[in-house]
């Protein structure tokens, strides 16, 4: 087993020991019950981070450690974004997490034509902010070091937009109307950015794919059956991960 990972907000160990206090500190003591010896990791999320020994466990929430060097993980290549249209109920959050285990680099909420949920107001405020803790907590659980970057939800401008400035763009989508390819055999930069559109339960609505493929983007298909919004950007991200060599 790896060790376990904890975020702080400053990654500066100055060499010293170094105490994890408050919730992060709760968890290593009274959940995990990290003794002396043990390995944890300590990281700001972005990449920075320091491998430590536990020295102590004091009282319920403060873990004292010694942390070896700060290191910093190098951004990864070709960076993978997800566009996510908003799925109903905590499918969502499923997407998140399972996109964030796989190691998706950033995920871009997308308010689709077609999707029933709507985040509006406070609501919407709200179901980011369960998104973005999402994508830490599942960081922690998968050991990573730099979390995927959550941004605001996008509109369908907004995301033609960034499609238009990636060095790879493709839509999920298959009608009977047009041949979409296999993403399996699309060629692939070596690098630079892949942005990867995953439309709502309803599909993408023509409008929608015409904007895109004038802003660049293909259609295409991960195999023969149809998955569910919440899967499809997972599979899809493992997909690309192997065929680029990230997981290699």
């Amino acid at each position: 087993m790896t060790a376990p990972v904890f975020v702080v907000d400053h990654l500066d160990t100055g060499g010293g020991e170094y105490v994890l206090d408050g919730p992060e500190g709760r968890h290593a003591v009274s959940v995990k019950r990290l003794q002396p010896g043990e390995e944890v990791v300590l990281t700001d999320g972005a990449g920075r981070y320091a491998v430590c020994r536990v020295i102590a466990a004091e009282g319920k929430d403060r873990l004292v450690v010694q942390p070896a060097s700060v290191a910093e993980e190098p951004e990864p290549t070709p960076r993978i974004t997800v566009v996510q249209a908003l799925p109903k109920g905590d499918r969502g959050e499923l997407a998140v997490e399972t996109m964030t285990e796989v190691g998706v680099d950033a995920i871009v909420p997308w308010q689709a034509a077609r999707c029933i949920t709507q985040w509006r107001g406070d609501r919407g405020l709200k179901a980011l902010a369960k998104w973005r803790a999402t994508a830490r907590e599942a960081g922690k659980q998968s050991r990573r070091v730099r979390f995927p970057e959550v941004a605001d939800a996008a509109s369908t401008k907004q995301v033609a937009a960034l499609l238009a400035k990636a060095d790879f763009a493709a839509v999920l989508h298959s009608d009977f109307e047009r041949g979409s390819a296999p993403l399996a055999t699309a060629e692939l930069p070596a690098e630079g950015e892949i942005v990867l559109v995953v439309g709502p339960e309803g599909g993408v609505a023509k409008d929608e794919l015409a904007l895109f493929e004038e802003a660049g983007a293909r259609p295409y298909v991960l195999g023969p059956t149809v998955l569910r919004t919440s899967t499809a950007g997972t599979a899809a991200t493992a997909l690309l991960l192997g065929r680029t060599g990230r997981w290699s």
